[in-house]
């Protein structure tokens, strides 16, 4: 670790785990209170526990599966919001230094969005419609739900099937 950094530095054994893609690299990192470590690279939200024990795998999350994030500064926890509906806690081991790993987060979700829109249902709810950049650099739309949502109502479905068009149209995309 350089002698004057202010932010924590990423064990060595950690780094490797993660094993990153060639042209990916770490962007920030923050000890969890668990020992473990969350990273962000350019590609992805890593979980990678510390010790490294049998069984114990590094989570991996595209930014293309992270919807948001949210920081409670007092707790120095971290939830991340997927796109599956689940969420992940994550405990900051360092409060002082939570806020920027917080804001490379968030950066790296919202430059993985191209263009989105929210639709508003007429039974209330919302679906956000999105064009993503994945990992690979390819285009994908996705559809996430507030866990209302039942997109086998045939109204539900068309509304959300409209945003999707206008939302790949607004990139040159096919719908």
């Amino acid at each position: 670790m350089p002698i004057f950094s202010r932010h924590p530095a990423l064990p060595e054994p950690v780094r490797l785990r993660l094993a990153l893609r060639r042209g990916d690299r770490v962007l920030a990192a923050a000890a969890l209170t668990d020992d473990s470590w969350a990273v962000a690279s350019r590609a992805a939200l890593h979980v990678a526990p510390e010790p490294a024990g049998p069984g114990a795998t590094v989570e991996k999350h595209p930014w293309t599966d992270v919807d948001r994030a949210s920081l409670e500064a007092e707790t120095a926890v971290l939830t991340v919001h997927l796109v599956s509906g689940s969420t992940r806690a994550l405990s900051l081991a360092d409060p002082e230094h939570s806020l920027r790993f917080a804001q490379v987060l968030r950066e790296r979700v919202q430059s993985s969005v191209i263009h989105s829109e929210v639709v508003t249902l007429p039974a209330g709810g919302l679906v956000k419609v999105a064009l993503r950049r994945d990992e690979n650099g390819e285009l994908l739309s996705q559809v996430i739900g507030d866990g209302t949502t039942n997109l086998a109502d045939p109204t539900v479905a068309a509304l959300v099937d409209a945003a999707e068009r206008r939302v790949r149209g607004a990139a040159g995309l096919p719908g």
